[in-house]
């Protein structure tokens, strides 16, 4: 008894390009027999109408359905556009899922015939093919090539088709104008694999990967560069395939995570929104209720002064007469007295505040004089320790490494360097107006990372020497500057000599920086 095999749902898809104009296409789902070849011929659609191919498919049990596929006369994929190089073979299944069979790949640069042998887990589905900008993509592309036809002698086996309307991925990759086109020298000079990773790392791109997902992206575009040296090196083709096929792999790794975490994130942007609108609706109700509330309130208090006016006008309307008149009298003194009394604000806060501005000046001047002259006295008392200079941020004071260390690269202060820092720090706790920067110099002799970390060290050090001579440790800051700031040439023994050094940066506080450390 013949068996009667149905197709389940329709899965909706559409064509993509100038020569098919998005116009809704359709094939036919096939249930296929068990044990049973079912031989299949493919139809080119609007685009290559010449195109033709022919499929036998057979369903074995548990390992799935055989797809032994041939297509005659397949061109290259970027004669349908700049951003296709290569094709996939797709199932659709009646609910509506496609699954990525597998690479139709081509082994020329002419028209030639191309074969794939496949196996797919699936009993009823549609096949198309369709040119990919590279081979590990998700969904198929609008531009379609073949679909398959129902079976013209399916033997004795009664095999139930329906059309299937299908449509394809809609991304704006395929239609942005910025998208660079592929010239044709580097499709028949560069392998498939190779420029199937270019693209698939553009779509990464394009997904937004460099945001979302930069380890990812670089790792891909890492790997395709090494699949471009490869190939540059004439390396074998198998491992320039290789090579391809990995940053492939990982850039739509890549293109996923940035989909996913874009989605993510602005999932949690409209979830901050719409929590923010409710804590505003909240606020809103809150101050409505405060204002119900008030009125209310004010509503009786309202009632309760009615009540008594009520009860008092029979006897207080002749005292109500003579009480306006006195009132609209002493209504106009008070408002005479208020204007006068207003005046003599205004100018009592005029007065006040010149005097104010007055005592400030004056201030100001005095403070500016006085630290003028610390200045002047600081200097002549800091010149008997190095060399001093006046700078827009304060007084320096040099410290040549021969003073403060015992050689190029050591931390530890040397025992002469307390005989010199002892009578300093005493010095600087007389100046408690002025903060304390220690910036430590090296040499560019060495790493810089290390140089850098071996000078904050030093000044680490110093600054510990300091505060244990009596300076209070609120009062200073240091910074290991590694090889900035070079005072002299380091292509000379001397230069590099002068190049490592400590400057004691002393900065005058201001009164908030005094109050606010204080």
């Amino acid at each position: 008894m013949k068996r009667r095999f149905w197709l389940l749902l329709s899965v909706i898809f559409a064509v993509s390009a100038s020569a098919q104009n998005d116009i809704p296409r359709e094939t036919v789902a096939i249930t296929y027999p068990l044990d049973r070849t079912v031989t299949v011929r493919f139809r080119g659609t609007t685009r290559l109408p010449r195109l033709s191919g022919e499929a036998k498919i057979k369903r074995t049990g548990r390992r799935g359905t055989r797809i032994e596929m041939k297509i005659e006369h397949l061109p290259r994929a970027y004669e349908l556009g700049g951003a296709y190089t290569t094709y996939v073979l797709w199932a659709i299944t009646p609910e509506g899922r496609t699954d990525n069979l597998g690479e139709i790949k081509r082994s020329g640069s002419f028209l030639i015939d191309s074969k794939i042998d496949v196996t797919t887990p699936l009993q009823t589905f549609a096949l198309i093919v369709t040119a990919e900008p590279h081979f590990l993509v998700q969904t198929p592309s609008r531009m379609v090539v073949l679909e398959n036809l129902p079976p013209r002698d399916p033997g004795e086996v009664e095999i139930a088709t329906v059309p299937v309307r299908y449509i394809g991925n809609t991304s704006d990759y395929y239609r942005e104008l910025t998208i660079p086109e592929v010239a044709d020298s580097d499709y028949t000079q560069t392998p498939t694999s190779l420029l199937g990773a270019r693209q698939a790392v553009k779509l990464a791109r394009f997904a937004g990967a460099e945001r979302e997902a930069p380890e990812e992206l670089k790792a891909a575009e890492e790997q395709l560069q090494q699949a471009e040296s490869a190939w540059r090196l004439k390396q074998k083709d198998a491992e320039v395939d290789a090579l391809a096929r990995r940053a492939t792999s990982l850039a739509v790794r890549a293109e996923e995570l940035a989909v996913a975490r874009r989605a993510a994130r602005q999932r949690r942007e409209e979830i901050a929104r719409r929590d923010e609108a409710v804590r505003e609706a909240e606020r809103a109700a809150a101050d409505a209720s405060k204002e119900i509330s008030q009125l209310r309130e004010a509503v009786e208090r309202g009632e309760r002064t009615r009540e008594l006016l009520e009860r008092d006008l029979a006897n207080a309307n002749q005292r109500i007469r003579d009480l306006q008149a006195e009132n609209e009298r002493l209504r106009e003194e008070l408002q005479g007295a208020r204007a006068e009394a207003e005046r003599a604000k205004i100018e009592l806060a005029r007065i006040e505040g010149e005097r104010r501005a007055e005592e400030a000046r004056r201030a100001a001047e005095q403070r500016a004089a006085k630290r003028r002259a610390a200045m002047l006295k600081l200097k002549q008392q800091l010149a008997r320790y190095g060399t001093v200079r006046e700078t827009e941020r304060g007084l320096v004071l040099i410290l040549p490494e021969n003073a403060l260390w015992t050689s190029a690269r050591a931390t530890e202060l040397s025992p002469r360097a307390a005989a010199k820092l002892e009578p300093l720090a005493a010095l600087l706790a007389n100046y408690p107006d002025f903060r304390l920067i220690i910036e430590a110099y090296s040499d560019d002799r060495g790493d810089g990372e290390a140089l850098r970390a071996m000078t904050e060290e030093r000044a680490r050090a110093l600054a510990a020497r300091l505060v244990a001579a009596g300076l209070d440790s609120a009062r200073i800051e240091s910074v290991g500057m590694g090889a900035a700031n070079p005072v002299a040439p380091n292509t000379t023994i001397a230069g590099r000599a002068r190049n490592r050094r400590a400057e004691l940066i002393l900065v005058p506080e201001t009164e908030t920086e005094r109050t606010s450390r204080n």
